[in-house]
Order: structure tokens, then C-alpha cells, then sequence
């Protein structure tokens, strides 16, 4: 008989997929030895493109992006345009925030983030944006609701301005529902060798101090839909555990770890607790038992 909590975890892996396009950029004054522009850009977590303030142009970084400029011949062209542009809004408003809070010299960061999540299922899209000053958030973009959102009282001039702007915000929802998904299945299309595949991942114990919690650690796993808990006579346990965050390698795989509390096992009852991994389109579950003898640690 399948346990309540682990059949909800197995509902959830196969659960439908949300595909994502995201542009990153960063406009800087006084960082040392640094682009004081640079854009990238990213789908489903792996980067396509890049432009700098140095290079002056919009390059891929997947040689099966370079598929788009036989539909379109121009897509590079009209990318490095678009990003010339934001690279001098991104000057400018570095100096309408340095005034706004009150800043005259150092080193000054403004981050963007907007695109859009495409459902491949139902086919629903959700478009988003955020800007952050100096690593705080100061502006979300709402666009089902058609608005900015400022978080910062020295930004509520800017959300009055852009809310009343109706060609600014139609500008947005255009581009972030309507272009954004076209770009992303297009992408995806192209990349599909790259998304399409399934890489198992190496799932190993680990321990830092004889005290420390025992930490299940899985690395080099694609896709990025996987989930990793800790079970005790199958299943789930939701307290004594610790889950850690999805991180990116350099290969574009990614790892997850999830950390279990031993100050609450009794040493005879190690056998009783699995870590448990599951990942999308992979039938067969990861199991890997609580056994000292495969604990790696860095002591003794």
C-alpha cells in the first residue's frame, strides 16, 4: 500500500510541466573590472544568449540557438538593438535612483528579471518582472492586474508614472505574453536534444561532524523537476528534515540535497529510513538506505 504523503510526491513529479524564458540584466556604476551592462538570457534554467557593454553584440551561448536566423536572418541584429537600448535606460535610471535615495558616489547595481512561464499542457501563460536596486526588490510587475507594484516609498513616483502610462504597459503585456511564449517554443524546439533528455543523477550520504545531520545529496540530474525527501518504513517525514534549495551546476544539471536530523533515530532503527529520490519521466524512484557504512564524511 502506497503512504498518503509519498503518493502526493508522485502526483507532483508527473505533474504538468512549466517551461520558463527569462531575461537577467544588470546595469552597474563603479564595479571595478566589470560590464557596467550585461544581459542574459535564460530557458528552462539554461542560457541562450549573452550581451555585454564591452562586446557591443548579442551572441548565442547553445550553438542550436544559432537554428533561429534561418526563420529569421535578422534575430541577432534586432536583439543587439534591443539591448543597446536598455543599456542606456540602465544608466539613466542609476542616476534617478542615486537621486531618489539620496546617493552621490560607490558602486550602484540595478537588476532586472521579467518573461514568462508557458504551460505545455493547457497552454496558459504568465508573464512577470521585477527590478531590484542594490539587491532589494523596488518594483514587481503585476500583469494580470496590468501594474507595477513599488515596494520602496522613493519608487512610488515611478509606479504612479508607469501605471498611467497605457502604451507602456501594453508595450510589456505584449511583449511578455504574446512574443515571450513564441520565443520560448521556438527555443525549445531548437534545443530540444538539450531539453528533451534525462540524465540520472549520483546520490550520495553525507556527514560534516559525528553531530551533524546526515545530508542526502543528489547531483547532476536533468531535468530540474525532481524531488528529494527522507522516509521512515515508506513514508515521508516531514519533520527533523531539512530541505535544501535547487542549485545549477556548470554542466547545466542541476543538485538538491535534503538533510535528516540522527539526534532523533535511535541507532536501531537506522534501517527504517530511506532517502528517496524522484524525477520527471523516470518510473523507477532513487533509494538510497541510511546506512553508516556509506556515509562519506570529512573526519575520522
Amino acid at each position: 500500500m502506497i503512504q498518503f504523503g509519498l503518493l502526493l510526491l508522485l502526483c507532483h513529479v508527473a505533474s504538468t510541466v512549466i517551461h520558463s524564458l527569462k531575461h537577467v540584466y544588470t546595469a552597474s556604476s563603479e564595479v571595478p573590472n566589470y560590464p557596467n551592462f550585461v544581459a542574459v538570457v535564460f530557458v528552462d534554467g539554461t542560457q541562450t544568449d549573452y550581451y555585454d557593454s564591452i562586446t557591443k553584440k548579442t551572441v548565442p551561448t547553445q550553438a542550436w540557438m544559432n537554428q533561429v536566423t534561418a526563420y529569421d536572418s535578422e534575430y541577432w541584429k534586432r536583439q543587439t538593438s534591443y539591448w543597446e537600448g536598455q543599456e542606456e535606460a540602465g544608466r539613466v535610471n542609476i542616476e534617478i535612483l542615486k537621486s531618489r535615495f539620496n546617493q552621490s558616489k560607490g558602486i550602484q547595481v540595478i537588476q532586472v528579471l521579467n518573461g514568462c512561464e508557458w504551460d505545455d499542457e493547457t497552454g496558459d501563460v504568465n508573464g512577470f518582472g521585477l527590478i531590484s536596486y542594490n539587491g532589494e526588490d523596488i518594483l514587481i510587475l503585476d500583469m494580470k492586474a496590468q501594474r507595477w507594484i513599488a515596494t520602496k516609498p522613493q519608487l512610488l513616483r515611478s509606479q504612479h508614472k508607469w501605471n498611467n502610462d497605457k502604451s507602456w504597459l501594453e508595450f510589456m503585456e505584449h511583449r511578455l505574453t504574446k512574443e515571450c511564449p513564441v520565443r520560448l517554443q521556438n527555443s525549445l524546439d531548437y534545443g530540444k536534444s538539450t531539453f528533451q533528455r534525462t540524465d540520472l543523477p549520483s546520490v550520495s550520504l553525507l556527514q560534516k561532524t559525528p553531530l551533524s545531520p546526515v545530508s542526502c545529496h543528489a547531483t547532476g540530474f536533468y531535468p530540474d523537476r525532481a524531488v528529494i525527501f527522507w522516509s521512515r518504513d515508506g513514508e515521508e517525514l516531514h519533520e527533523h528534515v531539512d530541505h535544501g534549495e535547487l542549485l545549477h551546476n556548470h554542466d547545466e544539471t542541476f543538485q538538491i540535497s535534503v538533510d535528516l536530523d540522527l539526534s532523533v533515530v535511535e541507532p536501531d532503527d537506522w534501517w527504517r529510513y530511506k532517502c528517496v529520490f524522484q524525477l520527471s519521466g523516470v518510473e523507477d524512484d532513487i533509494v538510497t538506505k541510511l546506512d553508516p557504512a556509506v556515509i562519506k564524511t570529512n573526519w575520522g
